[in-house]
């Protein structure tokens, strides 16, 4: 059988023309971003997500009450599930522990474009796995907002070896309104304390039996107590075993004499305090003040 040339040529021709096409694609497609959604929390098995729902959608504490009442004044909206937000350590940065960052905003909102993004930047280029914690909003109130965090904590713990930490290299630290959460969680919501501890409906599952302490509390412009007013219950810091706690805030800051006051009531108390004030400036300084490396060399010392 005789194979005419022009057939040859055609051949070869829809071969090349295959070939680039299936070569386009494949470039078209690895220049698509990926995105990456929350996932489902009976899927948390997969600590690589971005973002990470904290509650079964159908089993989350201290809901009812409160949830018909949600959009008022509330930016959440009614469907708003508590998740975290993950900043990784990039790959070939020795990992040093984890951070939940919890940002301020008079529980009415969270600030986290001036607060915890560019902090969780920052620590993440220095070897801390961040997480950004978008805890519940009033009208619920820093209970509610403390177990999120405190789930939170546990998640982390649970797949301390997926992120290449040791379990007991965790610290929670919070801007004004989100270290007074933090405070809340450390003194009542730490342990194996759960949802039932304010809901009776809630059921415990097997992150339960993970416990949510942690190794430090850092309270940024912010305090143990409840909103613009600071602690200095010696006695409760007494019972409540503080971890070391961080106080950092500015000169001018407006709740300076009560950020003071409490870190002397925490030293009083016996625990281990560390305190910076940065000159010049006020409440609300976020990731400004180039306070980052003091706060390294602060986590380094207590986790070893």
């Amino acid at each position: 059988m005789k194979i005419k040339v022009h057939d040859i040529m055609f051949n070869a021709f829809c071969f090349i023309v295959l070939f680039m096409g299936s070569s386009l694609f494949s470039a078209c497609d690895k220049g698509k971003p990926k995105t990456t959604e929350p996932p489902v929390f009976g899927e948390m098995g997969e600590p690589s997500q971005m973002e990470i729902y904290l509650w079964h959608e159908e089993n989350m504490p201290a809901t009812t009450s409160l949830q018909s009442v949600a959009n008022s004044g509330n930016p959440d909206g009614p469907d708003f599930r508590p998740n975290m937000i993950r900043f990784p350590v990039e790959e070939g940065i020795p990992v040093k522990g984890a951070v939940l960052l919890c940002a301020g905003g008079a529980f009415q909102f969270r600030g986290n474009a001036g607060d915890c993004f560019p902090t969780a930047r920052g620590l993440s280029e220095l070897g801390y796995q961040c997480f950004v914690v978008n805890y519940r909003l009033r009208p619920y109130t820093q209970q509610e907002g403390a177990l999120d965090l405190a789930r939170a904590v546990r998640f982390v713990r649970h797949y301390a070896d997926y992120y290449g930490i040791r379990e007991d290299r965790i610290v929670v630290a919070g801007f004004s309104a989100g270290g007074i959460l933090c405070g809340e969680q450390v003194l009542n919501y730490r342990g194996l304390v759960n949802g039932s501890s304010l809901d009776s409906r809630y059921v415990p599952d097997e992150l339960d039996k993970v416990s949510a302490d942690v190794k430090g509390i850092a309270h940024i412009y912010s305090f143990y107590g409840r909103l613009s007013v600071a602690s200095t219950d010696v006695e409760l810091f007494k019972r409540s075993n503080l971890p070391p706690t961080y106080f950092l805030y500015g000169s001018q800051e407006v709740f300076r004499g009560q950020i003071e006051s409490c870190a002397n009531a925490v030293r009083q108390a016996g625990a281990p305090v560390e305190s910076r004030m940065l000159d010049g400036l006020q409440h609300g300084f976020g990731g400004r003040g180039n306070w980052f490396e003091g706060f390294d060399t602060w986590m380094t010392e207590i986790f070893e």
